[in-house]
């Protein structure tokens, strides 16, 4: 064969290696290993509740615990400081080695004293009336927690008004909020990695919710990204996780109605030029909940939602490393949940610790850390059974 040939066919098989849309080979000092494996948790009410679940989540050789501390139960009254609870729960996540990321929202009243209605009946959560307010907690629980916190993950779903205090969502004032909290923490601890909230993927264009992808960009507009280091996203499970935004548009759904939603995020932060910075997710799973009509449509049943949560984990391996670094399956259940609460159906650990068979298969399934490997197991095995040490992931 001669060397031109050669040369030709070495120049049409590089034609044929498509473009990765999602620039992967742009990432450039990861925050996190990718993947990194967490479970969002309910660790607050009941200490005993709360050291089952934590053995729980280290037996499952995730590396990371995702908790709220809640503004308005660690400073209740300005100036008025309660940190018994969160001492310990820092304290009992170090000794599993395990990791936090620490979820920073849930004003307190003497803080939104301008936000009509009442929270829990009008909304979920409030922004402060005086963004410094916020800034002083996020600061103190940086300064207090030093080096002992992995992750700051700043508000949670702004672009919905339930989340903005009733009103109509705003990525301005978001960004603010953001940049308040971002420089306290940098100041206090800036080793601490800083994540954006999370946004609801919703179709809503109006004053209830504002689109994920649009408030994105509106967030970009306002240089949102000088005080983050990895952008957070939500990746609920409205479909299976194999299928994609293009085919929820080709079957007449919204785009937003897929697990793979993040895609359209990641390619709106590569047109932004930001294909180097590492993306979050900071909720992921299906609801089993046929209770509740308006969760109830697209609810699975507990067979399919350890199906889909394992094979979300594989897709996230096989086709976003190392752009994805956190993944955060919901929930180990707050123990005061009951089936009234919507969560409790996203749930893998039920209130009272008995465990869904997503945990089982979370927990032995493979899980790939940058390079490193730690291989399915079985069921039955030591480890499994807590009969022998489990080094998480990473």
């Amino acid at each position: 064969m001669t060397l031109a040939l050669l040369l030709t066919l070495a120049a049409l098989n590089v034609g044929l290696v498509p473009d990765d849309p999602f620039e992967a080979d742009a990432i450039d000092d990861a925050p996190f290993a990718s993947l990194t494996y967490a479970l969002h948790a309910g660790l607050w009410w009941d200490e005993t509740r709360a050291a089952i679940n934590l053995d729980l989540i280290q037996r499952m050789a995730f590396s990371h615990v995702k908790q709220i501390f809640a503004w308005e139960d660690i400073e209740p009254g300005r100036d008025l400081w309660n940190f018994e609870r969160a001492d310990e729960i820092v304290a009992e996540v170090e000794r599993r080695d395990l990791e936090l990321v620490i979820r920073l929202s849930d004003s307190p009243d003497w803080a939104r004293r301008n936000t009509p209605g009442e929270k829990g009946v009008d909304f979920t959560d409030a922004p402060p009336d005086d963004y410094a307010d916020f800034a002083t907690y996020c600061g103190t629980i940086a300064e207090r927690y030093r080096g002992r916190i992995d992750a700051y993950q700043i508000w949670n779903e702004p672009n919905l008004s339930r989340e903005w205090g009733g009103r109509v969502p705003n990525a301005v004032e978001y960004v603010a909020l953001l940049a308040a909290c971002s420089e306290a923490i940098r100041a206090a601890d800036p080793q601490a990695i800083l994540i954006s909230a999370g946004l609801a993927p919703t179709g809503n264009m109006d004053a209830t919710a504002h689109r994920d992808d649009i408030y994105l960009q509106a967030m970009y507009d306002a240089g949102f990204t000088q005080y983050i280091d990895v952008v957070g996203m939500h990746a609920p499970g409205f479909s299976a996780p194999w299928y994609g935004p293009d085919e929820a548009e080709r079957d007449g759904i919204g785009r937003w109605f897929t697990f793979r939603r993040v895609e359209d995020l990641r390619k709106i932060m590569i047109a932004n030029g930001d294909a180097a910075r590492q993306v979050a997710i900071l909720e992921m799973g299906w609801t089993t909940d046929k209770q509740h009509p308006e969760y109830a449509w697209y609810a699975v049943d507990e067979q399919t939602q350890a199906q889909y949560l394992v094979a979300a984990y594989q897709y996230a391996v096989d086709h976003w490393r190392p752009w994805v670094g956190l993944m955060t399956t919901i929930y180990a259940a707050d123990p005061l949940w009951t089936k009234d609460d919507e969560q409790f159906w996203w749930s893998i650990i039920r209130p009272n610790g008995n465990v869904r068979q997503a945990y089982i298969d979370l927990a032995n399934m493979a899980k790939y850390c940058d390079d490193a490997v730690i291989p399915a197991r079985a069921p039955d095995s030591p480890e499994a059974l807590g009969l022998a040490p489990v080094h998480a992931c990473g």
